[in-house]
């Protein structure tokens, strides 16, 4: 039974008026009158005090009369008739969240699951809600709990852990049209976890981490074949313009030099396909070319 201030002040207000009545036309001295007064002031005020009912915004109440519905009240202030009417439910309308989990439950490719979901509901009509059905914020549960056994025996492990938000959906579908004649919505599931045994994670993180290498060769590999795609057109390029080929030849020996105690083994036959001339005039050049690198100023032999 729900507290009711108001009604408390009302049942305060008639039995002190109904005191003050009987002392003011009694006296000192009650008589049988006075005795009468204050007993008929009680039971009025205990009457009238019952019949106030206060619902909250949020509440819808249900009343019965002589065992059969009535009217449906609320929210705010309502009368009803004591000991022929009674408030047989007050209903929450407003957005519950409710949490519920499947434990070890088989999924479609036999791999043990265990499943946190939440739900979020709604009494959109009180009456069904009260009259249909006995308890139902236990039938909620259960029916989100054997939908969710359902869902995870029609679904593979792939794809439950990718779809979380299908697999909520589903899950949404399935429990709103069991609940529909509850008049109750569903408005929302939300998956909040998926565990899976400890040496299948570590099974899944292998394969994962295999899967990532194999994309890694499969990049390198493209990107080698890129590159030597890119050398067989510069070579062709190189083949039709020998003075090219001697200018890269000596940019690559100049870019070897300027580092710092630098030392380039060029082998003789790489020398004569660059045309560069015998080791020895290669020596020369690549003394000018370090000195021109130190002084800054071009080489002797230099032509202009």
């Amino acid at each position: 039974m729900k507290t009711n201030s108001f009604a408390m002040l009302i049942f305060i207000a008639i039995f002190g008026a109904g005191l003050f009545l009987t002392f003011g036309i009694s006296g000192q001295a009650i008589g049988a009158i006075g005795i009468i007064l204050i007993v008929a002031s009680f039971f009025a005020a205990i009457f009238v005090s019952s019949s106030i009912k206060i619902a909250n915004q949020w509440e819808k109440v249900v009343v019965l009369r002589l065992g059969k519905f009535r009217v449906l009240n609320g929210p705010g202030l309502f009368f009803i008739v004591p000991i022929i009417d009674t408030t047989a439910y007050w209903i929450d309308t407003r957005v519950i969240s409710a949490s519920f989990k499947a434990e070890k439950t088989l999924t479609k490719d036999t791999v043990p699951v265990d499943v946190d979901a939440v739900l979020f509901w709604k009494v959109l009509d009180a009456k069904k809600a009260a009259l249909e059905i006995a308890d139902y914020q236990s039938a909620i549960n259960w029916a989100s709990q054997t939908a969710l056994r359902d869902v995870i025996g029609k679904t593979m492990l792939s794809d439950m852990l990718e779809g979380r938000d299908k697999l909520g959906k589903e899950l949404q579908r399935i429990i709103d049209e069991r609940t529909e004649p509850w008049g109750i919505n569903v408005i929302s599931v939300e998956v909040k976890d998926v565990l899976i045994p400890s040496g299948l994670e570590n099974a899944m993180s292998m394969q994962a981490q295999a899967e990532r290498e194999r994309q890694a060769r499969v990049i390198l590999g493209d990107s080698e074949r890129q590159v030597a795609e890119k050398f067989g057109e510069a070579a062709e390029t190189y083949i039709d313009n020998p003075v090219a080929l001697h200018l890269r030849a000596m940019n690559m020996l100049y870019e070897g030099l300027k580092q710092n105690a630098t030392i380039v083994l060029v082998p003789s036959s790489v020398l004569d396909t660059m045309q560069l001339g015998n080791l020895a005039n290669v020596n020369a050049r690549t003394n000018g070319l370090e000195k021109s690198a130190l002084t800054g100023a071009e080489p002797l032999n230099a032509k202009h």
